[in-house]
C-alpha cells in the first residue's frame, strides 16, 4: 500500500496567510506546507483540500483513479472546488466499515473531538491509521485496535493521541509515525525534527510517497537523556514533552513537599499542572531501585536535589565530617547512581541544573556543591545516548 502525502499542514497551511511569527517567516521550501490530505493507492483520498488536484500532479501522480474521497474533519472557509472526474466527498459514521472495490477497507474511527479517523487497511494486509487534527481516538481499550503499520497524526498538536496508541498496543517498535497538520506552534526545520525524533516520529515534505509497512525510517528514541540548563531555562518543559507521546510515565519529584513553604508549593503545582493526567508521581530521591526494575518511562525532576540530600546524608557541609568519610560517602553514592543508570532497562530522562558557569559561590559548602554537582552531571551523562542542554527555552544537543 503506498501513501502520497498532497500536503502535510495545518489546515491554514505553513506559512499561515498573513501571519508574521518566526516560524511561518522560515517555512521554506520543504518546509512550506499545504493542508494535510493523503492519496492512498490512487483510489482512497482522505480529506480534500484546495489545490489537491495540482498537488497531485507535482508529486507525479493523479486523481484520476480516486474512488473514494473521505473527510476527517469539519473545513472552515469557502467551500474546496471538487476536481472533474473526483466523487464527492463525506464522512463515515463512528465504528462503519466501508469496502471499497480495490480491495481496501475503510473503517471510521471516533474520535475526541470534533471529526473522525480512518483506519485503512490495504488488499495485502498493511494496516494504516489517520487521525484529524487536534484529535485522539476516543474508547481506546487494550487489543481493541491491533498494531498499525502506519500512523498518521497531530503528534506535536497532540501527543496524547501517540500515547494512548501505545498504551493500547496500536503502536509498536516497528510503527511508522508520521507527523501531519503541522502549524507555526514549532520552528521548522531542525527543531521540529528533533522533537518528533524524541516521540519516535518523523515528518516528510509535501509530496512524499511512503509505502506503508517499510520500517528502515522509524527514528531510534534515546533511552537514557539528560537535560541540562539554568534556573527557568525551560529545561523540565523540555524533559516533560519529550516523554507526552508515552503511556504511564513515572514523575520521580526529587524536591519533597517541603512543608510550609508557599513559593515551592506554587513551582509543585505549576509543574502538576503541565503534567499529563495519566502519569503518576513519586515523591523520592532513593533512584537506584526504580532504575533496577522494569517498567514505564521515568522523569526524574531533579538531579540536583538528589545530590543536596544525598550531601545532607554524607555530611558534606561540615569540613571535618567532608574530610572523615563524607566525601568518600558521596562518591560511593554518584558511583551506585551512575552504575544503575548504566544497567538500566527503562527509558529515562533526567534533568539537572547547570550551575558552573554562573558568579562563583562565596562560600566553601557552596563551592563543594557546585563542584559535585558538576562531577555528577558529567558522570550521568556518561551512562546516556543523549544530553540535551537548554539556554532560554532552546535546546542544544550536546550528544546523541
Amino acid at each position: 500500500m503506498e501513501l502520497t502525502l498532497l500536503g502535510t499542514g495545518a489546515p491554514a497551511g505553513l506559512p499561515r496567510p498573513d501571519c508574521p511569527c518566526a516560524a511561518c517567516a522560515t517555512a521554506l521550501g520543504d518546509d512550506a506546507r499545504a493542508a494535510t490530505a493523503l492519496l492512498v493507492d490512487g483510489a482512497l483520498l482522505l480529506d480534500l483540500t484546495p489545490g489537491a488536484a495540482f498537488a497531485a500532479a507535482r508529486a507525479g501522480r493523479s486523481l484520476g483513479g480516486v474512488r473514494q474521497v473521505l473527510l476527517s474533519h469539519p473545513h472552515d472557509g469557502p467551500a474546496v472546488e471538487v476536481p472533474a472526474g473526483v466523487p464527492q466527498p463525506g464522512r463515515v459514521p463512528d465504528g462503519r466499515e466501508l469496502a471499497l472495490l480495490t480491495g481496501h477497507r475503510v473503517r471510521a474511527v471516533a474520535m475526541d473531538s470534533p471529526g473522525t479517523g480512518y483506519a485503512v487497511t490495504g488488499p495485502d494486509g498493511q494496516r494504516l491509521l489517520y487521525l484529524p487534527p487536534g484529535g485522539a481516538p476516543a474508547g481506546l481499550e487494550e487489543g481493541s485496535f491491533g498494531m498499525y503499520d502506519m500512523v498518521v497524526a497531530d503528534v506535536v498538536g497532540r501527543p496524547d493521541a501517540l500515547a494512548k496508541l501505545r498504551a493500547v498496543g496500536a503502536v509498536g517498535p516497528t510503527t511508522d509515525v508520521v507527523a501531519v497538520h503541522l502549524n507555526h506552534d514549532v520552528p521548522p526545520g531542525a527543531e521540529l525534527r528533533r522533537r518528533l525524533a524524541a516521540a519516535g516520529a518523523r515528518a516528510v515534505p509535501d509530496g512524499v510517497t511512503l509505502v506503508v509497512g517499510a520500517y528502515e525510517d522509524v527514528p531510534d528514541v534515546p533511552r537514557r537523556t539528560l537535560v541540562l540548563g539554568g534556573a527557568r531555562s525551560g529545561k523540565s518543559v523540555e524533559a516533560e514533552r519529550r516523554l507526552e507521546a508515552f503511556p504511564d510515565v513515572l514523575y520521580v519529584a526529587t524536591g519533597g513537599s517541603r512543608s510550609g513553604d508557599t513559593e515551592w508549593a506554587a513551582r509543585v503545582a505549576a509543574h502538576r499542572e503541565r503534567r499529563p493526567g495519566s502519569w503518576r508521581t513519586a515523591e523520592t530521591c532513593d533512584l537506584v531501585p526504580l532504575l533496577a526494575e522494569d517498567g514505564a518511562p521515568l522523569l526524574i525532576d531533579c538531579l540536583s536535589l538528589w545530590l543536596t540530600d544525598a550531601m545532607d546524608a554524607a555530611g558534606a557541609w561540615d569540613d571535618a565530617v567532608w574530610a572523615d568519610g563524607g566525601e568518600r560517602a558521596l562518591r560511593e553514592r554518584v558511583r551506585e547512581l551512575t552504575e544503575a543508570v548504566r544497567a538500566t532497562r527503562r527509558s529515562v530522562v533526567a534533568v539537572s541544573n547547570e550551575v558552573g558557569s554562573g558568579i562563583v559561590p562565596a562560600t566553601a559548602s557552596g563551592r563543594r556543591y557546585r563542584d559535585e554537582l558538576g562531577r555528577l552531571n558529567a558522570a550521568f551523562a556518561a551512562e546516556c545516548e543523549q544530553v540535551v542542554l537548554v539556554v532560554a527555552g532552546q535546546a542544544m544537543v550536546l550528544r546523541g
